[in-house]
């Protein structure tokens, strides 16, 4: 074993001494603002005081009085908060669970370089479960700072130019729930299981739960269906209404003899077999009450977007703002009950200001596909363009115009890349949590590419000439400007250049 002359561990080195500082992501990790991050988060994770005993006035020639000692209920202390956050750039920068990225994370030191870890640790930096909990004390407006971050530094490094951010190119797409397609043989088949599950959890004897008979029928619905005998498929489908519509009936009444707890307790289960089993009986949708496609997910909606090789998408609809030129993301957004795309502009582009309000900028113009007609009323002060009012476009808005599809290879991206073709978090809190980290990873992935591209200015000066192993004298003085303590300074190649200097 050996001793590092950079670390205060005799036995280990730092991290810094074995990766390339070089790397977009340990370059990215030297320039992120993580006191700000945590900073504008960290009022969500304060704990609640304990309140103590009062204690009673002190008399000057009485006993100091003893406070009575009580057993802390703090638990463990908590992982770092720049920790926390770096799983969640990371999670959605390389496409990974939240088992795999924490299991990744102990394997990589450039992950915990990225994370702010001096020195390389074999082991998880939490459990799975543990990023879930997170994702919920950070909220809506705390995933949103993640990616307003993102924006400012890409405008902080230079790699995109501030009056970019004046104008976007706006587009909705569709973020689908992790559910299984929602036949009416499956649906009333999940029905009869949970109206047995319900029963037995509330104490309720069933005079049968037709477990035999269910699987069967749901086999047969579906081999019917592949053979296209659509009349014994109906056949089949209307049995199971049959039972699901007993089992409900017999639960109904049973929990009137027990007692209204019991039937407080049950009545969201009834209500859900019911809708499903009236919803299979018609092939329409009941005026004024949507269709219920997951048991487990009633936020779900069907959205058509008009594509040949899947005509309906079941998730929520997400709009996505990107700039005009450099497609980064500054705005992402979950719309639930599948609006207008039109309707859903206003959100999108106050969004967007929002984000970008730290760059001392906000859209002035919008590039939009003819999804988003009539709605200039509804957004003043911005310049709504799209190919349905040709007559009142200039001609270099004609030009720009054809630009639009820009956003098209983006969304392409988020869903492939980013973990936004299937979101697994629950109910209509997770859509909007989703939609945002992904774009969030979406630009962590641009920075990183864009730093390997153009490179950071006082990078790149420095790393030229160490590459000509000279110093001329008009680097001076931006040598003199750096942070000789910064660690990106203490790598190998600048302290060389130090030496150089010297």
């Amino acid at each position: 074993m050996f001793a590092c002359p950079a670390t205060d561990d005799f036995f280990r080195a730092r991290i810094d001494q074995m990766i390339d500082l070089r790397h977009p992501l340990a370059v990215l990790a030297s320039r992120m603002p993580w006191q700000e991050i945590e900073a504008a988060v960290a009022h969500r994770f304060v704990r609640k005081a304990h309140e103590g005993e009062a204690m009673p006035d002190l008399d000057l020639f009485g006993e100091k009085p003893q406070r009575k000692v009580l057993a802390s209920k703090a638990g463990r202390p908590r992982v770092p908060l720049r920790v926390m956050i770096s799983l969640l750039y990371l999670k959605h920068t390389f496409n990974e669970s939240d088992e795999g990225v924490v299991q990744r994370w102990a394997d990589t030191p450039r992950w915990q370089f990225f994370s702010g870890q001096s020195y390389y640790e074999d082991r998880q930096p939490c459990d799975a479960i543990t990023l879930v909990k997170f994702r919920k004390l950070l909220g809506e407006d705390g995933v949103e700072e993640l990616l307003a971050q993102t924006i400012n530094v890409a405008v902080e490094l230079k790699l995109i130019k501030p009056q970019e951010l004046s104008r976007v190119i706006v587009d909705s797409t569709v973020q689908e729930k992790a559910i299984a397609h929602p036949t009416d043989s499956r649906l009333l088949e999940t029905a009869r299981i949970k109206l047995v599950e319900a029963a037995k959890g509330a104490g309720i004897a069933l005079k049968q739960t037709f477990a035999k008979e269910g699987e069967q029928l749901s086999r047969q619905a579906g081999r019917f269906a592949h053979a296209r005998q659509f009349k014994r498929m109906r056949r089949a489908i209307k049995r199971q209404r049959t039972i699901v519509g007993r089992l409900a009936r017999e639960i109904d009444r049973k929990a009137n003899a027990i007692g209204q707890a019991v039937r407080e307790a049950l009545d969201e289960v009834l209500g859900k077999a019911q809708r499903i089993g009236a919803q299979s009986a018609q092939r329409k949708a009941i005026d004024g009450q949507p269709k219920l496609y997951a048991w487990h997910a009633p936020e779900v909606d069907c959205i058509s977007k008009g594509k040949a090789r899947r005509p309906y998408e079941f998730g929520v609809k997400v709009g996505i703002a990107s700039t005009f030129k450099g497609n980064l993301i500054v705005g992402a957004r979950a719309f639930h009950r599948n609006p207008y795309d039109g309707h859903t502009l206003s959100s999108q582009l106050e969004q967007a200001t929002i984000l970008m309000q730290d760059c001392a900028a906000a859209p002035e113009t919008v590039f939009v596909d003819l999804g988003y007609r009539g709605v200039d009323a509804d957004n003043p002060g911005v310049r709504v363009v799209h190919r349905g009012k040709p007559k009142r476009l200039t001609a270099q808005e004609r030009r720009q115009l054809k630009r639009r599809q820009a956003i098209e290879p983006i969304i392409g991206h988020l869903k492939a890349d980013h973990r936004m073709d299937r979101c697994h978090l629950k109910g209509e809190y997770g859509d909007r949590l989703h939609a945002v980290l992904c774009a969030a990873g979406y630009n962590i992935k641009w920075l990183l590419r864009m730093i390997a591209k153009k490179g950071v200015p006082f990078l790149r000066a420095i790393f030229l000439c160490l590459a000509k192993g000279t110093m001329p004298r008009r680097f001076w003085p931006a040598l003199a400007a750096s942070r000789p303590g910064d660690r990106l300074n203490d790598s190998l190649g600048v302290r060389k250049l130090w030496l150089l200097a010297a």
